[in-house]
């Protein structure tokens, strides 16, 4: 459940600060939005990104599965529009973690 407020427009958003680069959200991803990007700031080498914004499909997956509560999907509201699973967001997904779950052409 998401307790703070999201950038705007966001669907999927991260506390960068939180983040300890387990891969776990990335995959856990069906559609593509996360991958794993280098940031020499972080103890891993590296820190989640949200790439795909317009994908996000609002199944919480990342949210519920993040051991450090460093991700957030907004609610569902009659304002809010998730995207549906596309076969380009399927591929974007299986593309991402075949690359060690870092974002693709990075």
């Amino acid at each position: 459940m998401s307790f703070l407020t999201p950038p705007h427009k966001a669907l999927v958003w991260v506390d960068i600060s939180k983040c300890k680069a387990c891969d776990i959200c990335v995959s856990l991803c069906p559609s593509g939005a996360l991958a794993m990007v280098q940031n020499v700031n972080s103890t891993q080498g590296k820190t989640i990104e949200v790439i795909a914004q317009d994908s996000c499909i609002g199944c919480r997956d990342c949210e519920l599965h993040c051991p450090d509560f460093a991700i957030f999907v907004t609610e569902r509201s009659s304002e809010v529009k998730f995207a549906k699973l596309t076969e380009e967001s399927k591929a974007r997904a299986l593309a991402i973690k075949n690359n060690k779950f870092n974002k693709v052409g990075a």
